[in-house]
Parts: structure tokens; C-alpha cells; sequence
């Protein structure tokens, strides 16, 4: 861990001048092995090593105000600077096109050399989307795969929630800087993330969100991971650009699929028709991973059960079976069950009530499937 104070120094000076990113910072390390000879090499060092002459200005004096917010950010307890030449740099990320030059970590460092399974998906996502990512990350998450993410609305923050309550493992990976929290209400999400898991970012504190942010921050959760699940997302999507990353450096990409009427289903179609595996259940990413029920922990729930309905009203169980998976509408469920509305409305209702059906925007309506 980067603890020495004038090695962590000089390691925010490469991170806090503008222009040095991953590319040129790299350039540096590998002319002069250490951020600290890097500085120490000077402006004729510098150029040697082809770093413009507009850039040597962030490298001679740092942004004052800007350092001491670092290095108060990273003074508080949990909090750590994981550069590329520290023992706990995750050696996948060493794997990937310009890694990060060093992450900004809340929480348990450890999680970073873990196996990991990134879970992404839409921001808008429908209700049995969420439901999607809530089982599949969950008992993913009893098998000890930390479960990946990147704090977004939707599928992400679905994702991280499901593995802390599963008793498993997250990492959040942001694209703000480490004392932001984007999107704003996940404020406490993230607070339990960096108590109970860890939450890292590449971009100093200070950052705030800004559009070209995430698409490098969806390469460290490609990066990072075994393989990716996209559980939804539309044809153009940032989970997209997650998933083919993934495959570009040779990791799995899973992809569930949907109504082909749903539009929030047509990246995953997207992906599978380019050669990403189909799943349906948890059990099928584990087996593509090598990590089915002969590697899991006891502990591991190798059935999520649905809802029971032997308790439900003969009206309820017929709606039940009339409710298809995706978006079905309240007056073809009239027509399927010959229900009268007031009779269809409370069998509705019940389903809500026991968890086992999802109102839709719309009026539509869709069944609450589980892993099996």
C-alpha cells in the first residue's frame, strides 16, 4: 500500500497534473520505474520520455489546494492510494489497455484481488429487471464472487445492494472522484459500500461527474472482473461499451434475455446475437465461470424459491398465470382471465401485496420471476 508520504506525494503529482493520464504517467514508470525518479528526472528527463513540454508545468508544482485535499481525503481511516507498484494493484487491471494509475479506495483493499462478477445494466430499468439483479447477484454473491458495479441508478445499485444483503461482497467502482457520490441519493448505499465493502475510483477527490468519466470507469469494472452480466439495457448503452470491453480483454460476457417487445432488452439481444451467453438462472453463470454447486461454499442457496401461492385467492392464482414476464396489459389480462376489473383489480392487488407481480408505467403489468 502507498503509505510512504513522499512516494504518495509524488504519485498525486502525476495524478493532479493535467494532461499526464494513464498513457503518458505510464510512459514515465516504465523510463524511470518509480513516480518519486520520475519527478526527480526533471524536464530533460521528461521530454526523453516524450512527455510534451506543455505538460511539465503539472509536474514541477502541483495544484496546492488540490493536494491538500488528497492528502486529507486519504489522511481518514479506510481509506488508501493502491498505486500500479503496489502488492495490492489487482493484477487484472495490469491485463488491460492504459490501467489506472492508481485508485483512490474506501474500505477493504482486499476485495481488489478477489474474483469478481461485474453485474451492469440499464439506469431505467423495469421492475423485473431489478428483480433480475437482485436475485442473480445475490447468490452469485453466496459463492464468494464479490459482486462488481458502478454505483449507478438501476441494475447497478440493485447489484451492490443485493450482495451486502446476501452477506457477500461489493466493490463500486466510481466515476467521480472518491468523496462524490453520483447519483446523489445513493449517498447511504455508497456509505454502506465503503463500511462493508469497497469503493474505489481513478479520479482524485474533488472530481465531479462529467460524461467522458464513465466509459473510463466502465473499462476498470470490465477489467477488474471474471466476466460481465448485462441484465438489461438499451441498444445504446453504456453496459454495451462494459460488455465489449470484457470481451475484447477476454473475459466472459453473460447477457438475460427479454420481451422482444421491451426495449430495454434489446442490448442483450444485441450481445447475444455477437456471441454473448445466453443465462436464465445464477446457476448458469456459475457453470460458465467453473464455480457450480461442487465449488460453492455450504452456505450457498442453490435455489431461490418464488413466492408461495398456496395461500393466494383463486382469482389471484388465475391472474398469476395470465401475467406473462414483461408489460402486460391490465385489458388483456381481463381477456385472458374473464375476470371483471373490480375482481382483477384486487386479485392484482394480492399479487403485489405477496410480492409475486410488478406494476409497470403504463397501467401494465409483470410477474416477479426468481432465479431457479
Amino acid at each position: 500500500m502507498t503509505t510512504d508520504a513522499t512516494q504518495r506525494d509524488a504519485w498525486l503529482t502525476l495524478l493532479l497534473a493535467p494532461g499526464v493520464g494513464p498513457v503518458t504517467g505510464m510512459r514515465l514508470l516504465q523510463a524511470y520505474g518509480s513516480a518519486a525518479a520520475a519527478l526527480a528526472a526533471g524536464p530533460s528527463g521528461w521530454t526523453r520520455a516524450g512527455v510534451p513540454e506543455a505538460l511539465h508545468a503539472g509536474l514541477r508544482q502541483p495544484d496546492a489546494a488540490a493536494m491538500a485535499r488528497c492528502q486529507a481525503w486519504l489522511d481518514a481511516p479506510q481509506r488508501a492510494l493502491i498505486s500500479l507498484d503496489d502488492p495490492h494493484y489487482p493484477q487484472r487491471l495490469l491485463e488491460i489497455p492504459r490501467p489506472p494509475l492508481a485508485l483512490f479506495c474506501l474500505g477493504d483493499v482486499s476485495l481488489l484481488t478477489r474474483d469478481q462478477l461485474a453485474v451492469v445494466g440499464a439506469r431505467a430499468a423495469s421492475r423485473q429487471g431489478l428483480e433480475h439483479a437482485r436475485s442473480f447477484s445475490g447468490e452469485i454473491a453466496r459463492t464468494g464472487l464479490c459482486i462488481t458495479s458502478g454505483l449507478a441508478s438501476g441494475i447497478d445499485g440493485a447489484a451492490h445492494e443485493a450482495a451486502l444483503e446476501a452477506g457477500g461482497s461489493t466493490i463500486a467502482v466510481a466515476g467521480t472522484g472518491p468523496d462524490r457520490v453520483y447519483p446523489a441519493r445513493h449517498r447511504a448505499l455508497a456509505h454502506r459500500i465503503g463500511e462493508h465493502g469497497l469503493l474505489i475510483s481513478e479520479f482524485v477527490p474533488g472530481t465531479g461527474a462529467q460524461a467522458q468519466h464513465f466509459p473510463r470507469r466502465n473499462r476498470i469494472i470490465a477489467g477488474l472482473s471474471l466476466g460481465v452480466l448485462v441484465v438489461e439495457a438499451a441498444k445504446r448503452s453504456g453496459s454495451l461499451i462494459t460488455a465489449r470491453l470484457a470481451a475484447e480483454n477476454g473475459r466472459e460476457v453473460f447477457a438475460i434475455p427479454g420481451s422482444i417487445h421491451h426495449p430495454q432488452a434489446r442490448g442483450c439481444h444485441a450481445l447475444i446475437r455477437d456471441g454473448a451467453l445466453l443465462v436464465e438462472s445464477a446457476k448458469d453463470v456459475l457453470f460458465a465461470l467453473g464455480r457450480d454447486e461442487a465449488h460453492a461454499p455450504d452456505t450457498l442457496q442453490n435455489v431461490i424459491k418464488p413466492h408461495a401461492s398456496a395461500a393466494l385467492s383463486g382469482a389471484a392464482a388465475k391472474t398469476l398465470s395470465a401475467v406473462g414476464d414483461h408489460a402486460t396489459a391490465f385489458d388483456l389480462l381481463v381477456a385472458r382471465t374473464g375476470l371483471d376489473i373490480q375482481t382483477l383489480s384486487s386479485a392484482l392487488l394480492e399479487l403485489e401485496l405477496a410480492g409475486l407481480v410488478a406494476s409497470e408505467p403504463g397501467g401494465n403489468f409483470s410477474r416477479l420471476g426468481r432465479a431457479r
